[in-house]
């Protein structure tokens, strides 16, 4: 039985990597400072250092947590009753674009948001980032392989192929999506989405 010291000492490190997430998903891993998200969280600065080593530690724990949430909620957009796999997928790709706009994301789009930044700045985080992106594609690919099977899609290459060249397409549209403050990418991405599963 987990006792009432563990979950305060979880709920507080959670809070500090929920807020952080928030705020550095709006203005980036470089600048944001400690003392705004510790701030924010209502957390004495002694106590960050409790739960991370570092700032560096903190941005591999913020990874690894966002990226454990987004697999959590992949699987479920992917078992969604009474859809096909296809509808599924779209289903993803819908909600994506729903989430990772130019707009305030809420925290969602942190993947895009730090990727390129803190894969030149820190070799571990690179290394979550890698691992976690990994994640999202293998489970594309699992899903685009069961839509074939039931007939719900067609491809015209293997399904992990495939799967990464969608990942790449939807970071590089939301990329896009932010420079324009457009849903245009998205829109052109959709469409290439559909074209590639051979879905109408």
């Amino acid at each position: 039985m987990t006792s009432l010291k563990t979950r305060e000492t979880s709920n507080v490190r959670q809070e500090i990597l929920d807020v952080g997430q928030r705020i550095m998903a709006a203005k980036g891993y470089s600048a944001v400072g400690l003392n705004e998200i510790l701030a924010t969280a209502g957390v004495p600065k002694g106590s960050f250092y409790h739960y991370f080593n570092s700032k560096d530690a903190f941005g591999e724990a913020l990874l690894e947590s966002y990226f454990a949430a987004y697999l959590a909620e992949l699987d479920q957009v992917l078992a969604l009753p009474d859809l096909n796999m296809a509808q599924r997928l779209m289903k993803y790709w819908a909600v994506w674009q729903d989430t990772q706009s130019f707009q305030d994301c809420q925290g969602k789009c942190l993947a895009v948001k730090l990727g390129v930044e803190v894969a030149d700045l820190s070799e571990a985080m690179r290394a979550v980032l890698k691992r976690g992106t990994s994640g999202i594609t293998d489970r594309l690919a699992q899903a685009i392989e069961a839509g074939v099977a039931e007939g719900s899609l067609r491809i015209c290459d293997e399904p992990h192929a495939v799967a990464q060249s969608l990942y790449q397409l939807w970071v590089g549209a939301s990329v896009m999506v932010k420079i324009t403050k457009s849903i245009q990418p998205f829109e052109a991405a959709m469409s290439m989405t559909r074209q590639a599963l051979s879905i109408p």
